[in-house]
């Protein structure tokens, strides 16, 4: 990894993770204050304040919001976070607001399977949509006239990696804003604002909170202009999380280091041991020194995630291993402190064989993974 886990000057990632966001302390009152159920809030006299009604602030979103810029741009004042009900809210907060009739906006071919529904309802709205493919920065190749330039490195689910600094230069040189899904990576394996991007923009159902029990998403930015379109978008749709909801998932926050080392490290191991295996084909994973994705991933990422893909021979073949697992559970999301994997073809939405399988590492003993992950494989053999 290129940048050394520990900035200089400023507290450790783990250090930074564990206290992001808390207020000062206060004698008698907690440490992280619990969530602020309202719909609303005194307000006599000019309807002025930093809390006035539920659906455009709320207490508990504030800290959460300032934990997650802590992470994603640390040690920056100009930085401005907001928390999203799921991150397609905090996606199409970013598009809709954004984008105007008349606008083109590149979005990757490769990407998460549901951007093609809002590419439709894009060109619903007369706005052009071009795609490329993540890998080999193809996006460059129809970038001239766009407005947004929407990357997602490491992709999802193929976990192709693009070259974020000479994209982010490319669109600017031309006019264009950047937006980069960083759900994958998490703030701690990559920070696209420190690469040059406008928006990091993120799912913090997967591993930022990692529990399999929070819908979240948030956008990250450092255009004042540009992200106040984003707030407004979010009080028109009112797609607003929950006080539980930013509760949970910032209490979550304060082991995300923990579980990310944990989780990438084994991710790693068990790509290495597939890669022994005669069955396994178009086995990815950045983190492989021989992945066709590692050279660019290792100038700008920090961490490769806990997200391993592969491919078994046949559909057939595919299932019968999943249900071979005892240890990994099948089902969808990633990122999770249980290990999760799936056949993403039958979701019908990502252009992958039928054998394709995706894995999301857990927090398990790397052990007990990968042995149980060797005997599925030999259980669900022809």
């Amino acid at each position: 990894m290129s940048d050394a886990t520990k900035d200089a000057g400023r507290p450790g990632e783990g250090t930074r993770a564990v206290r992001a966001g808390l207020p000062e302390p206060v004698k008698h009152e907690p440490t992280l204050p619990g969530p602020v159920f309202a719909a609303h809030f005194h307000l006599p006299g000019e309807a002025a304040g930093p809390y006035l009604y539920g659906r455009d602030e709320n207490p508990t979103w504030t800290l959460l919001e300032r934990a997650i810029g802590e992470l994603e741009a640390p040690g920056r004042n100009d930085v401005e976070t907001l928390v999203f009900a799921s991150g397609m809210a905090a996606i199409s907060s970013v598009l809709f607001s954004q984008l105007r009739a008349g606008d083109a906006v590149v979005l990757p071919a490769d990407g998460y399977q549901v951007l093609p529904l809002v590419g439709a309802q894009l060109e619903a709205y007369g706005i052009e949509v071009r795609t490329a493919p993540t890998g080999g920065d193809g996006q460059l190749a129809v970038l001239d006239g766009a407005r947004l330039l929407w990357l997602e490195s490491p992709s999802n689910p193929g976990l192709d990696v693009c070259d974020i600094r000479r994209l982010v230069a490319a669109a600017h040189e031309r006019g264009a804003l950047v937006a980069v899904d960083n759900t994958l990576a998490t703030p701690l394996g990559q920070r696209p604002l420190e690469l040059g991007a406008d928006f990091s923009v993120a799912s913090g159902t997967k591993q930022l909170t990692g529990h399999g029990d929070v819908l979240l998403g948030y956008v990250a930015g450092r255009d004042a202009e540009a992200m106040a379109a984003v707030r407004r978008w979010r009080k028109i749709v009112g797609a607003i999380s929950g006080p539980m909801e930013a509760w949970l998932a910032h209490r979550s926050i304060a082991t995300l280091q923990l579980r990310v080392d944990r989780q990438n490290a084994t991710a790693l191991a068990i790509a290495e041991a597939l890669r022994r295996r005669p069955e396994v084909s178009g086995l990815r994973y950045p983190g492989l020194p021989d992945d066709p994705a590692h050279g660019i991933a290792a100038q700008q990422m920090r961490r490769y995630g806990s997200v391993v893909s592969f491919t078994l021979p046949t559909r057939t073949r595919a299932e019968r291993f999943l249900g071979a697992l005892r240890l990994v559970e099948d089902a969808t999301s990633f990122g999770g402190v249980r290990s999760t994997a799936e056949r993403r073809r039958r979701w019908g939405g990502d252009a992958v064989p039928e054998g394709f399988i995706r894995m999301s590492v857990g927090a398990e003993d790397p052990e007990d993974l990968i042995a149980d992950v060797l005997r599925a494989l030999d259980e669900s053999a022809d």
